[in-house]
């Protein structure tokens, strides 16, 4: 066999075994949480400028069985109804997440209740309320869940719901197949008195998530996965810039924060396409068979990620058949836009220089003549 070939079947053979350890570890019958009381619950929604999408979230009823206060974090008052709080908050701070609830933590009264932060575009049901919260009764330092867009009505959206729903980019996937520091998503997080207390330290952070999971589980503490999804309706058409941007600048982060992971993207999370072309291009049979296997093993991946990520009256399959595949390429495209943009991260309408994990340093415009 010539060197091209011996590579195509080790990659292939690699990433194959690669989802084939996650499908099993997926597929384990998820152990049944003890029944206890439910806590008092502050639950803190950030928010700038809220889209009609995120009020529509903000208003609606959670249907939480324990106590629970509602606070909107936000520089001006948006529409809200009845029973929910608006707390005006306006940081300076590079991360406006992080000085929204830092300012939060520092104004209310947190004692006796369970801190959950969670962003305005999730829509909030008493479930993830209970798996955010359960997890930190029981001792855990932080607990997060899995962001799971619904609703998307064009391709770039559904590429987008693919990506975090169908495919290794789960954060399902990615808490299953963790070495170290657990995967976090900051759109919906359970914090701690320890998580709050480390971070205190992430206001001039991008990825403060990622970092926060790194510092707490350097200290030997735990990092839980909420059973119940933070569901984030898609509903309006989604143009390809919005998602390319985001997960672009997500790599970046990625790089600043676990450098030792990020080769793994297009090894690991995205080789299913490179591999199929490099099967044709080869015309080896040995190496379409390696690639039809891993085709099939991701194939049967994404119908368990969508078994265990289906919206009640969604299709038992929905796009998963397909879209795993296109959510693959998204983020191979991302991860090679990422490549030329090192260093430097646009964000919120700023640029910073990024160092590593993920600490942000405003770089000043050539036209304003220094920092302002």
């Amino acid at each position: 066999m010539n060197t091209p070939v011996l590579i195509a079947l080790g990659w292939a053979g690699l990433a194959g075994g690669f989802s084939a350890v996650a499908l099993a570890r997926l597929s384990r019958r998820a152990p049944t949480p003890a029944t206890q009381a439910l806590p008092s619950v502050l639950l803190l929604r950030p928010v700038d400028a809220p889209t009609p999408q995120e009020l529509e979230n903000l208003a609606s009823p959670i249907d939480y069985a324990g106590p629970l206060e509602q606070v909107v974090l936000s520089p001006y008052r948006p529409r809200l109804p009845e029973g929910v709080r608006w707390l005006p908050s306006d940081p300076l701070s590079p991360n406006r997440k992080v000085g929204h609830l830092l300012y939060a933590l520092d104004t209310l009264d947190v004692r006796g209740r369970v801190v959950l932060a969670v962003d305005a575009d999730v829509a909030v049901t008493g479930a993830l309320v209970e798996g955010l919260a359960s997890p930190l009764v029981a001792g855990a330092a932080l607990s997060t869940a899995a962001p799971t867009p619904v609703g998307a009505v064009d391709a770039a959206g559904r590429a987008m719901a693919g990506l975090l729903r169908y495919t290794h980019h789960s954060f399902r996937a990615l808490h299953a197949m963790s070495a170290g520091a657990p995967a976090v998503c900051g759109k919906a997080l359970g914090l701690s008195a320890r998580a709050v207390e480390e971070l205190r330290g992430l206001s001039d952070h991008i990825g403060e998530d990622l970092e926060l999971a790194k510092r707490l589980h350097a200290r030997g503490l735990d990092v839980a996965l909420s059973p119940a999804p933070a569901w984030v309706p898609m509903a309006s058409a989604t143009s390809w810039r919005v998602p390319l941007e985001r997960f672009t600048r997500w790599m970046q982060v990625l790089a600043s924060h676990r450098p030792g992971l990020y080769p793994t993207v297009p090894l690991l999370f995205t080789p299913t396409v490179p591999l199929v072309l490099l099967a044709a291009a080869l015309g080896e049979p040995g190496v379409g068979v390696a690639v039809a296997a891993l085709v099939v093993v991701r194939t049967l991946l994404s119908l368990r990620l969508s078994a265990l990520s289906r919206l009640p009256g969604e299709p038992r399959r929905g796009h998963a058949l397909t879209d795993w595949l296109t959510g693959e390429v998204l983020l191979l495209v991302a991860f090679g836009a990422s490549l030329t943009r090192q260093g430097l991260v646009t964000w919120r309408g700023h640029t910073y220089a990024l160092q590593a994990g993920g600490r942000m340093v405003r770089v000043a415009s050539q036209w304003s003549g220094g920092p302002g």
